[in-house]
């Protein structure tokens, strides 16, 4: 019997929960649809190893289109009867990334006259955040939201009586939509807010909670669900959840040989789709980050060559004879209407992509050819419309006029490729039966890393409709490792689809710019370093209160309810035997240490001279910008000007800084300084950032490459050196930083005009050792000068290309540690201390036969508390892993930066 027929037969007695409440004891409870709406799956993850796997929404059971659009339209229909059709008609709908993004798009077509919004993690250049929260439970926390009319999100404020509606799949917690209200509501107040999911899973205590919050804020908040129940969990079910996860996993891993052979398969298989042109030069590639290419075998072992590890295989049970044809269809997309919510979509835009689909689905289906209508066939043909990640409603809605083309012979499916890893299980009482991985393909922010397309091998699927933005039609989606190539394995035709990305008419700029903008601070009134060292494009709040304990910093971090930015830690003050530790750091290392700085100053001189304008990232950047600015006093007379400016994780560069630094230089001359590269997230912020400034504020010629003392996440193409050692400087905080604080930003301390904010902590002037620091390097300078021009020389010769080696490690680390979270995870000497300095360390991994550069690393792990664990084949010296759990005391540590000190 196939695979299919197998599936087929079982799924109407089977709950694809029961695998899991088999083995762990999870129970779930409530209305009488909820296990038809309902399945579970595991995943690695420290706060709950369960997954509710949705059946109607079309993320990772492919469902027919009708169903997942009916889900949510009629949602949509119910809110309109609560509102009444002309408060319907003035609500805006907002959906959340990536999950709900079609729900929530559904759901305010049933509303039929109301835009819709969804958030997003996608950065877009041009277009200005008109806000934005964090998603606490998820792998990938930050939202983005981004309208293309600013003022889309101020309708409906307190004295109009429309709505704002916000949609998710799942109501777990509401920790996601409160933290979103709370954020909303102190930019533009309303008086109502209606909350819609397609159920609700809530515990008594979080339903008081939300009746709560709505008094506190002054608002009538309305919920609408399909369903309602609650998931009963037994003691210590996460635990026996975790380890079962890890069983599972290591009985999927493919033996090496299979592995290898599948590798080969797909490359072949690869050559073959492209004619056999390239075979030569394909020959010697590696696999991709996913392990495989083509045909590999992707996580649950499953392959083009037949079963997987786990026993699934595809719908014959045979190995597929060639490689599926690939066909690009020309959609016709209307001009003008967006690929989705991102930016807003409009009842006009409504109107349009409707009276457009029928077109489009002809097109799909002529693509699809006479397999699709007629001719031979022994059963319905099975067609799967897959979508991308947030990219859901476009190819939902071409799913639903595909399905009135093809008529009622032709089965459709549609779901949709994630970032979410979730463990397959090829069991009917299992809702993840298989899951195909693949490398990312739209370039996304937070760095490439591994896709998942799930319930699609195995499943006899004839053919697939792969629907994709512009943005994401890449070399990465065609590669041989690509989720074109992985589709091909299991279906016997691809269609690629492209909806063309809809860019946004830039944001004009906000406000008028300011007659006059802010000095510079400099010392000795702000900072210990000579006034000429550095300017600080900074406002000095000195006097502000704005340190927090080290765990109540993270638990609010973590949970959505501040950034890091808006509070500082308390400054570890180092004990006599950490000092003693730091002096002989420095002394052993000044030498190596010089030797970067002179080679990262000479290659900037050679390549953006002969006068560049340093511009130091606070405050890990500015003691080398202050060291660099020596060097090139002291071999070549040079004067350089150097300032120091705040970028922050989330909420870009200082915009005033900028404007700053355009008036009274040519940005064209700016260097970007920093101290070391971990896993790039800066790289890429300021990359997007001076994007953005471009866009809205019309000033243009800022290079937005980094120089920095030490790359070894292989990041940026200009540094002193490529190897993770240790920097006294990141040894310490402020007392080595000129006695300044990390930077703040806030929004009732930093206005539009405002430069971001620091402190000088003056009283901690007995303890500054920054012109120790700096002095111990610079008389380094002239035994080195050798060094630093055969070094200089090599490195304009050769490919500094950024290699983002370390990502892949990063990514690796993240889910191998069950945190799913790459912000968590910090790689790199600096980044580890940071960690331990200022965060809520979990865990040290140390590569086997680090030395001296881990000296301090061990001595701060050793007074906190924290594990370090030895480990091969890390590219980094160290990784520092952040505490994946929210709340105080998790660790047991005092609020104290270290203990006792």
């Amino acid at each position: 019997m196939s695979g299919r027929a197998r599936r087929e037969e079982t799924v109407d007695v089977v709950w694809s929960g029961d695998w899991v409440a088999e083995r762990l004891g999870v129970a779930l409870e409530g209305d009488g649809e909820l296990r038809e709406l309902l399945g579970l799956a595991l995943r690695r993850n420290p706060k709950r190893a369960h997954l509710l796997v949705s059946n109607v929404l079309g993320k990772h059971v492919p469902q027919k289109p009708s169903v997942v659009y009916g889900a949510g339209y009629g949602l949509g229909e119910r809110v309109r009867s609560l509102l009444g059709a002309e408060e319907a008609r003035r609500a805006v709908v907002l959906g959340y990334a990536e999950t709900a993004t079609g729900l929530g798009h559904a759901v305010a077509d049933g509303l039929r006259d109301a835009p819709y919004l969804h958030s997003t993690r996608r950065p877009v250049v041009g277009v200005a955040p008109a806000g934005g929260f964090e998603e606490a439970h998820s792998h990938a926390t930050s939202h983005l939201l981004l309208p293309e009319d600013p003022g889309l999100l101020a309708s409906g404020a307190v004295g109009d009586a429309s709505a704002l509606v916000l949609v998710d799949d799942e109501f777990s917690t509401g920790n996601t939509v409160l933290n979103t209200v709370r954020a909303l509501h102190e930019l533009h107040p309303r008086e109502r807010y209606v909350i819609v999911a397609l159920v609700d899973m809530r515990s008594p205590a979080d339903r008081d909670r939300l009746t709560a919050f709505a008094a506190e804020i002054g608002a009538r908040v309305d919920l609408v669900t399909r369903a309602a129940g609650t998931v009963s969990l037994p003691d210590g079910v996460l635990e026996r959840g975790q380890a079962l996860v890890a069983e599972r996993e290591a009985e999927q891993a493919p033996p090496p040989e299979q592995a290898e052979h599948a590798v080969q398969a797909g490359r072949a298989q690869t050559q073959a789709q492209a004619g056999g042109a390239g075979a030569d030069a394909d020959a010697g590639e590696g696999a991709g980050p996913s392990g495989g290419a083509g045909g590999a075998a992707d996580d649950s072992g499953e392959t083009s060559e037949g079963p997987t590890a786990d026993g699934a295989a595809d719908d014959s049970g045979e190995t597929p004879e060639g490689p599926a044809p690939l066909t690009r269809v020309d959609l016709g997309w209307p001009a003008g209407v967006p690929d989705g919510g991102r930016h807003g979509f409009t009842p006009a835009h409504r109107a349009a992509l409707e009276a457009a689909l029928p077109d489009m689905a002809e097109r799909i289906a002529a693509a699809l050819g006479d397999d699709a209508r007629s001719g031979p066939r022994s059963g319905p043909r099975r067609v799967l419309v897959l979508g991308f990640e947030e990219l859901m409603y476009a190819p939902l809605r071409l799913g639903t006029a595909l399905e009135e083309a093809l008529g009622a012979d032709a089965d459709v499916r549609y779901s949709t490729t994630t970032r979410s890893p979730v463990l397959a299980v090829d069991d009917p009482g299992y809702a993840i039966r298989t899951r195909l991985v693949f490398p990312a393909h739209d370039a996304p922010a937070d760095g490439p890393g591994d896709r998942y397309a799930y319930n699609v091998a195995g499943a006899g699927f004839d053919a697939v409709v792969a629907v994709v933005d512009s943005t994401a039609d890449t070399p990465e989606l065609h590669a041989p490792d690509g989720l074109l190539a992985r589709l091909a394995a299991h279906a016997g035709h691809v269609v690629l689809a492209v909806v063309p990305s809809y860019t946004p008419r830039p944001t004009p700029a906000p406000h008028q710019e300011p007659s006059v903008l802010p000095d510079p601070l400099r010392g000795p009134d702000f900072s210990s370093y000579a006034p000429e060292d550095v300017g600080w494009l900074l406002q000095d709040l000195s006097d502000t209160r704005l340190e927090a304990p080290t765990e109540e910093r993270e638990e609010a971090i973590q949970s959505g309810g501040a950034h890091y930015a808006e509070s500082l830690p308390v400054e570890y003050q180092p004990s006599a035997e950490y000092q003693a530790l730091f002096t002989a750091a420095l002394d052993a290392s000044a030498a190596r240490i010089a030797r970067a700085v002179g080679t990262v100053t000479e290659t900037v001189l050679a390549e953006r001279g002969p006068r560049p304008v340093l511009v130091s990232l606070a405050r890990a950047g500015t003691p080398v910008g202050v060291l660099m600015r020596h060097w090139a006093r002291h071999r070549h007379g040079l004067d350089l000007p150097h300032y120091a400016i705040s970028i922050v994780r989330g909420r870009g560069i200082d915009a005033t800084a900028l404007r700053w630094l355009a008036a009274h230089h040519d940005p064209a001359d700016v260097v970007f300084v920093d101290g070391w590269t971990g896993k790039g997230a800066i790289t890429r912020e300021l990359a997007a950032a001076i994007r953005a400034f471009e866009e809205s504020s019309g000033i243009s010629g800022f290079d937005p490459e980094i120089a920095v003392l030490a790359d070894p996440g292989g990041c940026v193409r200009t540094y002193g050196t490529r190897e993770d050692f240790l920097i006294p400087s990141a040894c310490l905080n402020s007392t080595v930083s000129g006695l300044i604080s990390r930077t703040v930003l806030r929004a009732d301390l930093v206005g539009p005009d405002d430069f971001h904010g620091a402190k000088f902590y003056r009283e901690l002037a007995e303890s500054d050792v920054s012109g120790d620091f700096l002095a111990a390097v610079a008389a380094r300078f002239d035994e080195v000068a050798g060094e630093v021009d055969a070094a200089t020389k090599e490195l304009l010769a050769a490919d500094r290309a950024p290699t983002w080696e370390g990502w892949a490690a990063v990514e690796r680390i993240s889910e191998e540690y069950g945190i799913h979270d790459v912000n968590l995870v910090k790689p790199g000497v600096g980044e580890t201390t940071r960690v331990l300095l200022r965060r809520v360390p979990w865990k040290i991994l140390a590569r086997r036969g680090a030395g001296a550069d881990l000296q301090h690393i061990r001595l701060l792990a050793e007074q906190r508390g924290v594990p370090v664990e030895e480990v091969d084949d890390l590219p980094y010296s160290c990784v520092g892993l952040i505490h994946p759990r929210y709340t105080r005391g998790a660790t047991g540590a005092d609020g104290k930066a270290v203990q006792g000190a």
